[in-house]
């Protein structure tokens, strides 16, 4: 197994194994033009990718929207697992985040010459967090957008990458973006839930937040569990008056502490234990 904070060696470029040292795309790459594409950041853990089926929904919904006819190899679940195990043995990770980059083959203008897609899988270190986040805000500088490709990784990037940067400016652990309406809509790489009551409640996809695949997979697993799911247009002050507030996304659930100054005290709370306990064995 490498060690931890040791670079991956090889990626996956259109299925053939390759060196990471040196590799790049051309400069009339679609993906560097227009940015003509759409990623999916995926768990490798226990010999398999975790929550697999809802990546490649939301992988086969993306390509349909964009118009992109993806590879045999991207068709099913097993021959995308089939990708990962080749990519994490060849880089002795037992575990390993992935990031699966599709994008739009050919050159052209905004007209493609073809709809055929290139596709990019590389991998990391896994680092998983638990850890509760002491501090949180609502963002000032930036709201969701909804659109075809909102619930998507890759297209909004810019979004995301404005929200990290406020974050950072405001010395916040985490920031929770509103939609134009001023209803909660994410956090910043991650989906927002809270706890009210015996209910789980969760923005809506109307909202522009992502479709992320831990928020999917959660929202079964409540449901299985016969809690109360919502899924709607919340304001900030429905959140603040919470039992108990997290984030979730594939990296881990985490709960929030405090939020715009409120004390929440999240990570005690049984239900969120409860589905920590519950997802874990799902």
């Amino acid at each position: 197994m490498s060690p931890a904070n040791a670079a991956p060696e090889f990626l996956l470029h259109r299925g053939q194994l390759l060196p990471a040292a040196g590799f790049t795309l051309p400069h009339s790459s679609r993906a560097a033009l227009y940015g003509d594409g759409f990623f999916e950041t995926l768990v490798w853990s226990g010999g398999r990718v975790r929550y697999r089926e809802y990546h490649l929904a939301r992988l086969h919904r993306a390509a349909a929207v964009l118009r992109l006819q993806l590879p045999p190899e991207l068709l099913s679940v097993e021959s995308v697992t089939e990708l990962a195990a080749r990519l994490t043995a060849a880089n002795q990770l037992d575990q390993a985040r992935l990031r699966l980059q599709c994008w739009r083959r050919g050159a052209g203008l905004y007209l493609p010459e073809t709809n055929a897609a290139d596709y990019l899988l590389t991998a990391a270190p896994l680092r998983l967090s638990e850890a509760p986040v002491p501090t949180a805000g609502f963002a000032r500088q930036v709201r969701t957008l909804a659109g075809p490709l909102a619930f998507c990784k890759g297209p909004q990037a810019w979004l995301y990458v404005l929200a990290a940067q406020e974050r950072q400016a405001r010395g916040l652990g985490e920031l929770l973006l509103l939609d134009a309406r001023g209803c909660v809509a994410e956090a910043v790489a991650a989906a927002v839930f809270w706890l009210k009551g015996n209910d789980l409640y969760t923005p809506a996809l109307s909202t522009g937040c992502v479709a992320g695949v831990r928020r999917a997979h959660l929202l079964a697993v409540a449901r299985a569990h016969g809690l109360a799911c919502h899924e709607g247009a919340f304001e900030p002050a429905a959140v603040l008056a919470a039992d108990a507030v997290f984030t979730a996304n594939v990296a881990g659930i985490r709960a929030i502490e405090q939020l715009d100054g409120v004390v929440l005290g999240s990570s005690g709370h049984p239900g969120l234990a409860a589905l920590r306990r519950w997802e874990a064995v799902d």
